[in-house]
């Protein structure tokens, strides 16, 4: 079984993982841990402990203040392993009495991109889509000056630019791949991850495009389509590093991820403390509320085990939006045709973290960017949360993070949506659809009071 080993060395330890100048393996950090293979290609992350800003409260709720500390006094270190499948439960037995360094051991679970059952044609056309957003590209409102990071497949450039007729390019310096992953940042095969990378440019043409390829991180023998939740980790650290360093005044980062775990067999079961599904203090879920804190916008699909026409892999039976899916400081995204029609596949709530799961509805099912051939459409809730999150880095473009916050921008989008179906939120599309023209209205109106709501 793949884990997650979250420890506390030395602070001098802590000091060399955080230092970027300095090379350390986990071999430094961890030394040899009885029954666990180690990982030596995977390079140990530092991580920032949460911390209440008020007294008294509970320190694992998401949905409250929390501050993030990075010294070496008070951060922690993750490290990959590997425990027998076998012997799971008497291995962790015996780490936790003889070992006091380590923390806490959390499940690594496999994690899939979310394409669509298949056989339906298109509905509409990416066109559509972009005469839905196209009020904010109208406004002037069109992603310059905003990092776009795709975390998925890898993205190919050449293709995009092929299809949208413009010159598209990724960042470069600015992109990451775990150290598995052979390959050039825009250079990509043509997969999921150029559909999302398409997908997020129709309302966010001039965004920066970062290429995160974390689902190409494959375990030996699974699916194509597998990345290990360790190297999201991974890739949050170096997110979080990055919008720190950008200027307060011009702080823009939006994170979409359109993937997620389908079954509980890949997991630790619920109240395990390793448990990923459930848990707010899975590693993973503390590092999407770091990278949040420190100002970016996160979106996640919503998945696809909506009751009507689940993925085949759908092991869940009930509440099938789980870990960061239903996080409370991400836009979790469930998908509509271009019509306003719900897709069948599309996860309904409540979420497992949080039970207001999905946010709000994007447009998915569309003929789009052929990353699967000419015939096949941009599907799932896999294109409709890189969609919103084009919507957000537009919105972005003209509002910082200083001047509207991840926290206010959630509440933006939810507020402006068209509702759909039972009055007020309700758990097949959440607060409506995204509506571009409630969103500029609600600018124009935030920019008459002076950058009030």
């Amino acid at each position: 079984m793949r884990v997650i080993i979250q420890m506390r060395p030395a602070p001098d330890v802590v000091a060399a993982v955080i230092d970027p100048n300095v090379s350390t393996t986990a071999d430094d950090v961890a030394g040899p841990i009885p029954g666990v293979a180690l990982d030596p290609g995977y390079t140990p992350v530092a991580v920032p402990q949460p911390q209440p800003a008020t007294t008294g409260v509970d320190p694992l709720s998401l949905e409250q203040p929390l501050n993030f500390s990075m010294a070496p006094e008070d951060a922690s270190v993750l490290v990959r392993g590997e425990i027998q499948d076998y012997d799971v439960a008497s291995r962790l037995s015996m780490l936790n009495i003889s070992r006091p360094d380590i923390i806490r051991v959390s499940s690594d679970p496999v994690i899939e991109t979310m394409p669509t059952c298949g056989g339906d044609t298109p509905v509409g056309d990416w066109h559509e889509v972009q005469r839905h957003v196209g009020e904010l590209k109208a406004e002037g409102l069109d992603g310059a000056g905003v990092a776009v990071a795709i975390l998925d497949t890898g993205i190919n450039t050449t293709h995009l630019s092929s299809e949208l007729g413009v010159d598209v390019a990724v960042d470069a310096d600015r992109s990451w791949k775990p150290a598995s992953v052979a390959g050039q940042f825009g250079q990509f095969p043509v997969h999921h991850g150029t559909m999302c990378a398409f997908d997020a440019l129709i309302a966010a043409p001039k965004a920066s495009l970062l290429d995160l390829p974390v689902l190409l991180s494959q375990r030996p023998g699974a699916t194509v389509m597998e990345g290990l939740l360790s190297d999201a980790i991974a890739a949050y650290a170096h997110l979080r590093t990055l919008l720190e360093a950008m200027p307060p005044e011009r702080r823009a980062l939006v994170v979409s991820n359109s993937w997620g775990s389908f079954r509980p067999s890949w997991d630790f079961p619920p109240g395990h403390p390793g448990n990923y599904s459930d848990n707010p203090a899975h590693p993973f879920n503390l590092a999407v509320t770091a990278l949040e804190q420190a100002g970016a916008d996160v979106l996640f699909a919503a998945g696809n085990c909506g009751r009507d026409c689940p993925d085949g892999r759908c092991g869940f039976t009930d509440r099938p939006i789980n870990g960061a899916n239903s996080h409370p400081r991400v836009l979790s995204i469930a998908g509509v045709d271009t019509r306003g029609a719900r897709v069948g596949y599309s996860s309904q709530g409540p979420g497992r973290l949080h039970h207001r799961k999905p946010d709000v509805s994007a447009y998915t099912h569309f003929e789009g960017s052929h990353a699967f051939g000419a015939q096949s459409p941009d599907s799932g809730t896999s294109a409709a949360c890189p969609v919103a999150a084009g919507l957000v880095a537009a919105v972005r473009s003209e509002m910082a993070v200083k001047e509207l916050s991840p926290a206010q921008m959630r509440t933006l989008i939810r507020r402006t949506a068209d509702d759909l179906g039972a009055a007020g939120y309700e758990y097949d599309y959440g607060y409506g659809v995204v509506d571009a023209p409630g969103i500029m209205e609600a600018l124009r109106r935030r920019k008459k009071n002076g950058g009030r709501p």
